[in-house]
């Protein structure tokens, strides 16, 4: 039996800040931006409800039926790249005159501010995503996806998955995102993304690993279709 999704609204932003909180407690990334475990649990929330009001805005969130899972996702134009900053978060420090100008570093220090101001890697986090976020062609973006603790392992985050890549098969368009983990990248490759090649290293912490996919112009392999996919 398939996995049912919809559209997340309005409505559900309690739900989706909920799953993201969750789901990321434990992530090396989330671990790196609020160290230690108390200051995680009482802050880390507030990063997650600025991204998913940032998706709700300008995205989409696919959220399943019975409200374990979530992904968010931004459509790239080709001629420049969204992400945490141009999504209102931070930016890439590039120039006036380029991506990272002075409206988005301006947006990431309303970012900071606004979820933790005294921590700066809030802010730098999303520079750094930012910066190496490719440019010059349109694509689907990844930016999150959360699957409640206990229900990790069953193939939900998979199927949020591919009910947008199966899109970006019809339209020609390929994806982007960035995993957190080792383990996370090697689900991504099952579903045809590929390192870029060079890693996203958080200054004294861990690394993230770039991944794109370009758009499968036959059936995707059935193998593929039957593993779970977790965070």
């Amino acid at each position: 039996m398939g996995v049912a999704i919809r559209a997340a609204g309005a409505g559900d932003r309690e739900l989706i800040v909920r799953l993201l909180d969750e789901a990321f407690q434990d992530d090396p990334v989330s671990g790196w931006v609020f160290p230690g475990e108390e200051y995680r649990r009482t802050t880390h929330h507030r990063l997650m409800a600025a991204f998913t009001d940032i998706v709700l805005a300008e995205g989409r969130i696919d959220v399943t039926e019975d409200g374990s899972a979530c992904a968010l996702w931004l459509s790239v134009p080709a001629d420049g790249h969204e992400g945490p900053a141009e999504g209102g978060t931070a930016a890439a420090p590039e120039g006036p005159d380029g991506p990272g100008g002075v409206d988005e570093a301006d947006d990431a220090v309303r970012m900071r501010e606004a979820v933790d101001p005294a921590n700066p890697r809030v802010e730098e986090i999303a520079r750094l995503l930012a910066a190496s976020h490719p440019a010059g062609r349109a694509h689907e973006y990844l930016w999150m996806i959360g699957v409640a603790p206990e229900r990790q392992g069953e193939g939900l985050g998979g199927a949020l998955i591919r009910h947008v890549l199966d899109r970006c098969d019809r339209e020609g368009l390929p994806a982007y995102l960035e995993a957190s983990s080792t383990r996370s990248a090697k689900l991504y490759e099952r579903l045809g993304f590929t390192f870029t090649g060079r890693t996203l290293d958080l200054p004294d912490g861990p690394q993230m690993w770039p991944m794109w996919r370009e758009p499968r112009t036959g059936p995707a392999p059935t193998a593929n279709a039957a593993r779970p996919l977790g965070n």
